[in-house]
């Protein structure tokens, strides 16, 4: 069993699927991490403009981002553990999500594949 678990999630059904995993992971004393990495897309650039059109406001991701965290807590309350939520800022996910594990000592990272099929 583990008791640092971090679940990355990006508001797909497909990435929520590790949820549903965590009642066979968790010690009785884990600490659950849920955590959304936000970025702004790159500003588009049309072809007849010379100035990028802005594409969002970082602050309005992150809102979103902590309301769709916080929804998922409700699910987890029979789990009896720790569960904690943090909206992350980060252009890599996938290098996001190893320091985050790395700088805050997860013993387990639980996500679910891409879902694209085969091996």
């Amino acid at each position: 069993m583990y008791r640092n678990i971090l679940v990355p999630l990006d508001g797909s059904p497909l990435a929520e699927q590790a949820l549903r995993q965590l009642e066979h992971l968790a010690a009785s004393d884990a600490v659950v991490t849920l955590i959304q990495i936000v970025r702004l897309p790159m500003p588009v650039v049309a072809p007849e403009m010379s100035v990028p059109i802005s594409t969002g406001n970082m602050e309005e991701v992150a809102r979103e981002a902590t309301q769709y965290l916080q929804g998922k807590l409700a699910g987890l309350k029979s789990l009896n553990v720790t569960v904690k939520t943090e909206v992350v800022e980060g252009d890599d996910i996938a290098l996001t999500i190893a320091g985050y594990a790395t700088r805050h000592k997860c013993d387990l990272i639980a996500m679910s594949t891409h879902g694209r099929g085969g091996v």
